[in-house]
């Protein structure tokens, strides 16, 4: 069992929840019973945590049979790797959360029609096509593009379809091009923690294209925009002008102390601590959007 639980990863679990509340928040703490639905909220939120818990397994086994997990690495262990599953097992451990991602999804398809079939297709090819296929993304340097686009807009806005049939209004837009920044913040870490492994085994991430400056320089610009964005994101939802700079503020100094750490450190075992930092963040930001709506 800590073998499959290692495998699972949850450290990069917020990734999968915080765009699912982002989505769904408005609706859920309105004190208005009339919108909102917790039962669709948790099977969105089940759903999209398989489908990210098949894209570890799948990225586990796939790096394993490309040879990109050395006795190098600098990351936590990898379960193919080092033989405590085989490939075979963690293999078909993917193909499973992929169907229960499915099963899960079924209320919401009932609910909101066929798009809900058509994005949670591409989610499923993508959980694979991160890693593998002809194009694999992350080793192709697509990997903060991708994070982007399905951690930010297509998980923030499909959440919040399920809950109210349409793609949401200015601040729900804002607040998925955020929700990418931080999700992205996560992703150009560790390829900065793995470069120089990456760069041995062929793995083209924008660290190993660009460089190590390019790498951090690009983590502090993503979050330091994403932090400013809560300021127009408070004024559309009609939150208080100064409690969204405050907001901004505070997010914007707990991102310059991470984007510090990581230019003043060395790739090493020292990032996954700083990756940590970067999960708080992003959990940090979905609480402190939660309180600007509770009180707007």
């Amino acid at each position: 069992m800590k073998a499959w639980i290692l495998a699972a990863r949850p450290k990069t679990l917020p990734a999968a929840l915080v765009p699912v509340w982002i989505g769904s928040m408005p609706l859920l703490i309105d004190r208005t019973a009339e919108t909102g639905s917790w039962f669709l909220f948790l099977g969105t939120l089940v759903s999209c945590l398989c489908i990210q818990i098949a894209t570890n397994l799948f990225n586990d086994a796939i790096d394993f049979v490309k040879g990109a997990d050395t006795e190098e690495r600098l990351g936590p262990k990898r379960v193919t790797s080092s033989g405590l599953l085989s490939r075979k097992a963690v293999v078909g451990g993917a193909l499973s959360f992929c169907v229960l991602a499915a099963i899960v999804a079924i209320p919401m398809v009932v609910e909101r029609g066929w798009l809900i079939v058509v994005i949670g297709i591409v989610s499923l090819f993508f959980s694979y096509g991160y890693t593998g296929g002809p194009l694999p993304l992350a080793y192709r340097g697509l990997g903060e593009l991708f994070v982007i686009l399905f951690f930010g807009f297509v998980a923030v806005l499909g959440s919040h379809f399920v809950q109210t049939g349409e793609w949401g209004n200015k601040e729900m837009w804002l607040l998925a091009g955020q929700c990418g920044l931080y999700s992205a913040v996560l992703i150009a870490i560790n390829n900065l923690r793995d470069r120089d492994e990456d760069e041995k085994t062929g793995k083209r991430t924008l660290a190993v294209r660009f460089g190590m400056k390019f790498a951090r320089l690009e983590i502090a610009v993503m979050g330091t925009l994403a932090s400013i964005l809560i300021i127009p994101v408070g004024i559309c939802s009609g939150c208080s002008a100064l409690l969204s700079i405050a907001f901004a503020i505070f997010l914007a100094v707990f991102h310059l102390a991470l984007s510090w750490r990581v230019f003043r450190t060395e790739p090493s075992a020292v990032y996954n601590v700083l990756l940590a930092r970067a999960a708080l963040q992003l959990l940090s930001f979905a609480v402190l959007t939660s309180i600007m709506f509770a009180l707007k």
